[in-house]
């Protein structure tokens, strides 16, 4: 896998994420990617080697580690390392498709034209949808294989002795032993602590997303409330003083047409 590839495309998020989006993505890296590129590879790189069982019966050792690990926890955290970063390129994604749309208009349009977009990297319509779906889809994935590791075991813990009964070709019951089970059980507990990090941080996120949305909402309504009393009161205003000059130009005509006999009587 290309972890520099991974991290040159995601490192384009960070133009785009909130202060919670960017904490989430050093703990990635840093916590996570970082200690799986480092440590936790050597560490289960020779667990079906030396997965030993008290038995010679071919094939026994491989079926019980089979029935033990159906998949390897360095492996399921290498997908879960993928799919919980491929959200973040819904982002990226729809940004792009923006600034297309924003360099077509211009191409047929010109220079000049009124923009589509006051900034395309805004979390404005549309694209804070994306970005609330891609939080939504990692806050998923990070639960849904915490669950399968955990569903693996019963538990996160790694015992030191496994019993394989009534597996074939197994003869009766059979024990095996784990490679360095501390060192595994240390590092499980390291990566399933980063992960619920991760959680905490995006749940946060979310709840920031929609806050900051409801506020803006607010505040617009609020607005559009002050400008609509401004407009009816000065509407108001010119109503009253049209009427009050209508009924000055109604007294003047009566007085004029009142006066208008003795004028002629002179």
């Amino acid at each position: 896998m290309d972890w520099k590839t991974l991290q040159a495309l995601l490192s384009g998020v960070n133009k785009y994420s909130t202060a919670f989006g960017r904490i989430w993505l050093s703990v990635v890296f840093v916590f996570r990617v970082l200690v799986y590129v480092v440590a936790a590879e050597r560490v289960w790189g020779d667990e079906q080697k030396d997965f030993d069982c008290n038995t010679r019966q071919p094939g026994c050792t491989n079926v019980c580690y089979d029935h033990f690990f159906p998949i390897s926890h360095i492996r399921l955290w290498a997908l879960q390392l993928i799919f919980v970063t491929c959200p973040s390129l819904l982002v990226i994604m729809h940004v792009a498709y923006r600034e297309d749309r924003e360099k077509k208009n211009r191409e047929k349009n010109g220079e000049n034209c009124p923009k589509l977009y006051s900034n395309t990297g805004k979390k404005h319509g549309g694209l804070w949808w994306t970005y609330l779906l891609s939080l939504f889809f990692k806050l998923i994935i990070e639960i849904l294989f915490l669950y399968l590791l955990h569903k693996m075991w019963d538990s996160f813990d790694l015992p030191r002795l496994v019993k394989c009964s009534n597996v074939e070709p197994c003869p009766n019951t059979v024990d095996c032993y784990i490679a360095r089970p501390t060192e595994k059980r240390v590092f499980t507990y390291f990566m399933v602590g980063a992960s619920s990090i991760c959680i905490v941080l995006t749940v946060c996120e979310i709840f920031y997303l929609i806050f900051k949305r409801v506020v803006r909402s607010t505040r617009k309504w609020k607005n559009s409330t002050k400008r609509s009393v401004s407009y009816s009161k000065a509407s108001t205003c010119q109503c009253h003083l049209k009427t009050e000059k209508d009924k000055s130009q109604t007294r003047c005509v009566a007085a004029l047409r009142a006066s208008a006999p003795n004028l002629s009587a002179v």
